[in-house]
């Protein structure tokens, strides 16, 4: 089962994304698989944020900042399930990492690999931003990017069972799926 977990920047989606894998994980293999890269101090602190935020949780972590679907090499066999934390920092990572991708490709590349990965796990939770909130309009490169958010979270919504928008710390369900914590 796939859930997509999605909302705005300090919405609350990553603190509800850990609890809701909680408890639908019961007693499988828990995984983050980590996809922020420390290129800086605010990037180092918001992982050092996210690491005191699932201390003590059960989770393994996994760092995949590009090739998301090779996550699953890194975890035991068997029931599990995880927490893909976050699809904006992996597109970034795609388009604008040492192997440059263009917009299309690193789409693709999201995709797909969320599909590989979410294939071999019993749950797959993915944490996304929205995208185009604010109104502005950014350089060519920003928006390219903007945009490739926008195609990759409309492929998500469409493979995930679940949808959920996080806002100001509350579940909003977009689309339901069977397996839906209460």
């Amino acid at each position: 089962m796939m859930t997509l977990i999605i909302g705005g920047s300090g919405s609350g989606k990553s603190a509800y994304a850990e609890e809701y894998l909680l408890a639908i994980s019961e007693d499988k293999r828990k995984y983050y698989v980590a996809a922020m890269q420390a290129c800086d101090e605010e990037s180092r602190k918001r992982i050092e944020r996210h690491r005191r935020m699932r201390a003590g949780k059960g989770f393994i972590t996994i760092e995949q900042p590009v090739r998301i679907q090779d996550a699953a090499a890194h975890m035991e066999a068997g029931e599990r399930s995880a927490l893909l934390e976050c699809v904006s920092n992996l597109t970034a990572n795609e388009m604008f990492g040492g192997g440059r991708k263009r917009t299309e490709e690193a789409v693709e590349a999201v995709v797909d690999g969320i599909a590989l990965l979410g294939k071999k796990l019993t749950h797959l939770v993915i944490v996304s931003n929205n995208v185009f909130e604010d109104g502005c309009v950014y350089d060519e490169e920003t928006m390219a990017y903007l945009r490739a958010m926008g195609w990759i979270n409309q492929r998500l919504v469409a493979m995930a069972d679940e949808v959920i928008e996080v806002a100001a710390g509350l579940p909003i369900v977009i689309k339901a799926g069977t397996d839906r914590r209460g």
